[in-house]
């Protein structure tokens, strides 16, 4: 039995402390189903130029996404007009690879994803927390099925559609006119005793 035990530990590997666990939750959150619609809809939007990952699971999609040429050819496939993203070239370095991804974090945040939905570059290059990735690859597909302007392509199912912000616009007359009533209203309840207040003029004030 004591011979068990040991081997039991010895499958479980070295022990890393907090860290371990802080990375073990951080890998737990990477989701397999998403993985699979995300390379979908990059291969679709992008066209199969851009390849597949070689293997299943984060391991596959961190090294296929890694360079940042991937990421930049989806950004820059998303914009109607201008391409964010000059330079799209596959680099050994270490450096150029980062720079390139931080290209697709800039052109993103430009894009409308919000900055607490970006990943780092680290996540991605250093593998720390591929469900980030995930997490802004997901925030950009809702923001291109949002906008509607006939870039995205794929099932637009795959992606929720953000709700739109009834933005009311008003013209500078308006806002004057507008403070010109409260200004009045404040001027009327000064010193004013209950009853000398309108309370019916009030309530037709929309």
């Amino acid at each position: 039995m004591a011979t068990k035990g040991v081997v039991g530990m010895a499958n479980k590997g070295p022990s890393y402390g907090m860290s371990r666990q802080v990375q073990d939750k951080i890998d737990s959150k990477y989701d397999a189903d998403l993985e699979q619609i995300l390379v979908e809809w990059i291969v679709l939007q992008c066209g199969s130029g851009v390849g597949k990952p070689e293997e299943a699971g984060k391991m596959g999609f961190q090294a296929w996404l890694k360079d940042g040429c991937v990421l930049s050819e989806l950004i820059n496939s998303l914009f109607v007009d201008t391409k964010p993203v000059k330079k799209i070239a596959s680099s050994p370095m270490a450096f150029k690879q980062m720079e390139q991804i931080s290209q697709f974090l800039n052109a993103s945040e430009k894009y409308g994803v919000s900055k607490t939905d970006m990943f780092q570059t680290v996540d991605l290059w250093e593998g720390k927390d591929l469900a980030a990735v995930q997490r802004t690859l997901s925030a950009l597909g809702s923001m291109a099925v949002t906008k509607d302007e006939g870039t995205y392509k794929g099932d637009a199912s795959w992606f929720f559609k953000k709700a739109q912000e009834n933005k009311r616009e008003f013209s500078d007359d308006q806002i004057n006119a507008g403070k010109n009533v409260i200004g009045l209203q404040m001027g009327s309840n000064k010193g004013a005793s209950q009853q000398g207040v309108s309370f019916g003029s009030t309530r037709q004030i929309k």
